[in-house]
Order: structure tokens, then sequence, then C-alpha cells
């Protein structure tokens, strides 16, 4: 899975996200999700929307790790 996979699966789930997904070796990816529909929710909730979007495919042989920041438009 490479890091342009990941965002539109992202962007698919969260229309309204900035989103960019980085990695140095194609198994550990940090992305970094910016999304108004976040405004009113904890980290948490935020967090677990991303990953509801990649659901199944995280902790899998695709996507070994993802580490994540989250947060609203300044």
């Amino acid at each position: 899975m490479d890091t342009a996979e990941i965002e539109q699966l992202i962007k698919q789930a969260i229309p309204d996200a900035r989103v960019l997904v980085q990695t140095d070796d194609g198994h550990h990816f940090t992305a970094t999700v910016i999304a108004a529909s976040f405004e009113g929710k904890s980290r948490v909730q935020q967090h677990q929307m991303v990953n509801a979007a990649l659901k199944g495919i995280i902790g899998s042989d695709q996507l070994h790790a993802l580490a994540l920041q989250t947060g609203t438009p300044e």
C-alpha cells in the first residue's frame, strides 16, 4: 500500500479532510488529517473516524502501523 492509496481512503470517508501521509519504509506510516468535520470532537473521536476509514487495513500486512495527528483548520 502506498501513501496515495491511504490518503484516498481517508478522503473518501472524510471528504473535507486535508490529508498528508508519509512513510520511510512502506510499512510504518504517519498521517496528518485536518478536517472541519472534526469540530467539537475529542482527539479520540477524530482518530476513531480516521481508523474507521482504514478498517481492515490497519494492522495488516498492507499497513502495519499508523501514527496519527488530527485537528481542525485554524
